[in-house]
């Protein structure tokens, strides 16, 4: 009886002791709950604020807001010029769409092509397999058949129904290898390099083959980009501007945790991992604004990290570039000056031999 009782009491003990921790750790827990700082509207912009460039720096170091060696490397991209305003359902998800959206690249057109074969490839496929399916009910059913074949094996069937997938995912193949290809293929000597670096949580945009300037965006606020006719959490104050019909090198790398970089309309997405250079191919066909997002959960505010890439005519893309402090190649090498022309001519004397000529009679010293 005694032992049954101290039993009872050690049980009794132990829970009594559980429930004190218990309690113990969620007064603690709610009071660390509390003591969190909410999440303010201020704390969804990265370091540069959306001001001018001269009220920016003042306000924030740019070598500390954009990770960069030189502060005077921060341009102000988007008071040297004057935006183009988007188009209505281009480069941009539309509301109710159950479509990819529309391309505006090479590659995207065919990876869209592909895609509604495929659709209609596996609609195709279903709607046979259904069929098969009523049929079997219909016909196979006890009412209708109320002595079944006890048919096991059909020779003919099993190779049809073998050779009929393969041949189907053989001819899937060639367009879908093909397009793989095409994602992958190397920039040429000649595109312009463009280099994009995630940040927590906004983009820098680097040019290194027009003197290496670099564009800060940040998400632009709701109520500012519903002004401009742009959606919301898409605008940025920055665009990325690039121009249209040339190859570019798209070279994406992270500052801090991995990104991604993400444009659907131009059929675009490639990682920016720290400490690795990834670089591909984009070609823009058509002058517009295209959009996408950072598409790698990189952190809390993931998702106000948004990409906006204005494409534009060459010589108006050449003339932002020069408004940000850029240079070109070409237009360096015109300007430095000619290698001074060779000595014509060499001697002030008619009919003297030229430089390293060899002596004559005439020209030759006497002893």
């Amino acid at each position: 009886m005694s032992t049954s009782k101290t039993s009872i009491l050690n049980s009794n003990g132990v829970k009594v002791i559980a429930g004190l921790i218990l309690a113990i750790l969620l007064v603690f827990g709610w009071q660390a709950a509390n003591a969190q700082e909410p999440l303010q509207p201020s704390d969804l912009n990265a370091p540069v604020p959306a001001v001018t460039s001269s009220a920016a720096l003042e306000n924030v170091p740019a070598d500390e807001a954009a990770d960069v060696a030189d502060p005077d490397a921060v341009a102000d991209g988007a008071d040297a010029y004057t935006p183009m305003a988007p188009t209505a359902g281009k480069g941009m998800p539309i509301e109710g769409a159950i479509d990819v959206q529309d391309q505006y690249s090479e590659d995207g057109r065919f990876a869209h092509g592909f895609h509604i074969g495929l659709v209609w490839v596996m609609a195709a496929i279903s709607a046979f397999v259904l069929a098969l399916l009523v049929m079997v009910v219909v016909k196979y059913n006890r009412r209708s058949n109320p002595t079944p074949s006890k048919t096991t094996h059909n020779t003919l069937l099993e190779v049809v129904w073998m050779l009929v997938p393969a041949l189907i995912l053989a001819v899937i193949a060639v367009p879908s290898i093909t397009l793989l290809a095409r994602q992958y293929e190397t920039p040429p000597a000649d595109a312009i390099t463009v280099k994009a670096t995630g940040y927590q949580w906004y983009w820098g945009y680097t040019y290194p083959d027009n003197g290496g300037f670099e564009i800060i965006s940040n998400m632009m606020d709701e109520s500012e980009a519903l002004a401009n006719g742009e959606p919301p959490q898409l605008a940025v104050d920055n665009r990325l501007v690039l121009p249209v019909g040339v190859p570019i090198r798209l070279q994406t790398t992270g500052a801090d945790v991995i990104h991604s970089f993400a444009v659907p309309s131009l059929w675009f997405k490639i990682d920016a991992v720290p400490g690795r250079l990834n670089e591909r191919l984009m070609q823009i066909d058509e002058p517009g604004v295209y959009y996408g997002q950072c598409s790698e959960l990189c952190g809390a505010r993931h998702g106000y990290m948004p990409i906006a890439i204005e494409a534009l005519p060459m010589d108006q893309w050449r003339a932002w570039v020069r408004a940000q402090g850029g240079t070109f190649g070409d237009e360096e090498a015109a300007q430095e000056p000619a290698a001074a022309p060779l000595q014509e001519p060499e001697s002030a004397e008619p009919g003297a031999p030229g430089a390293g000529a060899p002596p004559t009679e005439d020209t030759a010293p006497t002893v």
